[in-house]
């Protein structure tokens, strides 16, 4: 479903989605490696590291047999300097393990923080891509969540949990062979309490694998929620309506605390029953063990080295049983990250579309129609012509499809029926890079980043001069106000302009919008925030500026309309009177009733 302004947003399909199939999330698995393919050279490092460290760590336990083998009652005086020795070489062992183990944890913090560097890169990348509809229909919250929070938990899961699911293999792998050549009897306590530990840990997953997307869906919801808050606090405060929103807040951060509590409590219960199976394991052995001991059939160091070598064995299959709950969150959160990854970029452009430039601004709207959701049309039949060097003004009430238009003009979105063209040239025909930059635009909501003064005025011209944007100033009258800042044009603004004023920020972006050499001007709402006299000024100064241009302005406040070439009204999407202001006042219809509600 797609939404247009003004639609209420559907966020169920964005953040609700069913329990990952198990094909599915071996193919996200596999996606994450081909990240790591990337460095394969830093991966088969950890991975030589992670081989040797284990390997040394798996001849510990034998030499402590060989040490208590020296020292074992009946054979006679101890041996210390057999014992000596065998605990020398374990201490030495043990501590290069530790060693290299310690250089493993490196190499894999920096290879995942590369990863998750690439991987939040290619995210931005991609937004960047998408189609003005998909932020119509979606959350700000949610898309932040899934950059920072799903995608920090991928990082986790690469930097330790894919390391200690290698790591454990190895390990069991090696104690086991090793516990062979000790006792194979005592090895056959493990076909009972090994199966018991699966069966238990593919029965909790199965529950948990839910919860744990469910977890990640309420946090970027909550996110969402807090964004949207945040963002419009002057208006909560005017209308003192915190409690409600504090209300809805805490039933928003109680589902999250919920889906937090229930996954991880789930996924905890896994580690302790296993640990229980494990221990059991242990029990069974010092028993049997003491058993074949009497029995001359094991000696005391081998019983000690088999318990040891029992531990690294059961031990990790406990880890894995632990780090079972955090991959199904990761999961979760590459299933979140991927979907955005994969979202539609913008429709390319057709085969053979071209660039154009030198764009004179003659446009053309003939029999327009479109919808932003299918059976539901916004606009019937628009036709209008704006040339060279005009400016047409599209008034109306609210709703009536003014901004819908200029969407149309960008080519934000593709009409449905009908043709608009520029230079005679259908804008589906051409390339949507070149069309837009033929146009400068501004808007009513006002954008500025965090940075200078002078970078953000600007930002309308790459490699604009200073004496460029000090004149684009002085022509938005606002080159008064930047003179009287301590730093002048280099004081430096917080992000989206916070220590502005309203229409100190429309100012900025107007004295922006005149450095682009352009050749259609689309003014929407852009005066709305500044006082009627400086609104003067500027459209005085903005009348030599746009000599030649064709102008597209949206305005409520008539009174900036008044001098333009031609008027559209518009009613319920279609256009209902068409002329200059004088014509009109004559014809005495709809446009004339709200001149003169506005100055009666």
């Amino acid at each position: 479903m797609t939404k247009g302004p003004g639609n209420p947003i559907n966020m169920r399909h964005l953040n609700e989605g069913p329990t990952i199939p198990k094909k599915k999330k071996i193919a996200i698995f596999i996606r994450l490696l081909g990240y790591m393919y990337k460095y394969k050279w830093n991966v088969l490092l950890a991975f030589l590291l992670m081989i040797t460290s284990d390997l040394l760590a798996l001849i510990g336990p034998k030499l402590s047999g060989k040490a208590i083998e020296a020292i074992e009652p009946g054979v006679g005086a101890v041996d210390f300097k057999t014992v000596f020795l065998y605990c020398g070489l374990m201490g030495a062992f043990y501590a290069l393990s530790s060693g290299l183990s310690f250089v493993l944890s490196a190499t894999m913090i920096n290879l995942s923080r590369r990863i998750v560097a690439t991987m939040r890169e290619q995210v931005f990348n991609h937004l960047l891509s998408l189609p003005v509809s998909f932020f119509d229909k979606t959350q700000t919250g949610d898309i932040i969540s899934r950059m920072s929070y799903d995608i920090d938990t991928i990082n986790a899961s690469l930097s330790t949990d894919l390391l200690q699911i290698c790591s454990s293999l190895i390990t069991v792998v090696g104690s086991f062979i090793m516990m062979l050549t000790i006792s194979p009897t005592l090895v056959l306590i493990f076909v009972v309490t090994i199966p018991m530990s699966i069966l238990f840990t593919r029965y909790k997953s199965k529950k948990i694998r839910p919860l744990f997307h469910r977890r990640s869906t309420k946090l970027g919801e909550l996110n969402g929620y807090a964004e949207e808050v945040l963002s419009g606090h002057r208006t909560i405060k005017a209308y003192a309506r915190e409690d409600v929103m504090i209300e809805r807040f805490s039933q928003r951060n109680t589902e999250a605390i919920d889906a937090y509590y229930n996954a991880d409590y789930q996924g905890a219960m896994i580690g302790p029953v296993v640990n229980f199976i494990n221990n059991l394991s242990l029990s069974f052995i010092s028993m049997f063990g003491a058993i074949l001991y009497l029995l001359n059939r094991i000696s005391l160091g081998n019983i000690s080295t088999f318990i040891l070598y029992s531990r690294k064995f059961s031990g990790p299959i406990n880890e894995m049983a632990n780090i079972i709950s955090e991959l199904q969150s990761a999961a979760s959160a590459a299933e979140r990250v991927f979907r955005l990854i994969d979202e539609p970029t913008e429709a390319a452009d057709i085969y053979g579309a071209k660039e154009i430039t030198d764009v004179k601004g003659d446009v053309l709207a003939d029999d327009v129609h479109f919808s932003y959701e299918e059976g539901k049309e916004i606009l019937h039949g628009i036709s209008f012509e704006a040339l060279r060097g005009k400016t047409v003004a599209i008034v109306g009430p609210t709703g009536s499809g003014k901004t819908t238009i200029i969407n149309l003009l960008m080519r934000f979105y593709d009409v449905d029926s009908g043709c608009i063209s520029v230079d005679g040239d259908d804008i589906r025909t051409v390339t949507r890079s070149s069309l837009r930059k033929s146009y400068t635009m501004v808007l009513q909501d006002t954008w500025l980043f965090g940075g200078t003064i002078a970078e953000n005025i600007g930002y309308g011209k790459e490699g604009a001069t200073r004496e460029e944007i000090v004149a684009a100033a002085k022509a938005a009258h606002i080159d008064g106000y930047i003179e009287s800042l301590p730093d002048g044009y280099d004081t430096v603004i917080t992000e989206d302009g916070i220590n502005l004023s309203k229409g100190q920020k429309q100012l900025l972006t107007i004295a922006r919008a005149m450095l682009p050499k352009t050749s259609i001007l689309i003014l929407d709402e852009a005066t709305s925030n500044v006082d009627s006299r400086t609104e003067i000024k500027i459209q005085d100064a903005m009348k030599q500026l746009m000599r030649g241009k064709t102008c597209f302005i949206i305005a409520h406040r008539l009174s900036t309309v008044r001098h333009a070439d031609i008027i559209l009204v518009m009613r319920d999407g279609r256009i209902t009177e068409k002329g200059t202001h004088d014509e009109l006042i004559a014809a005495g219809g709809f446009y004339a009733s709200l001149y003169n509600s506005q100055f009666s």
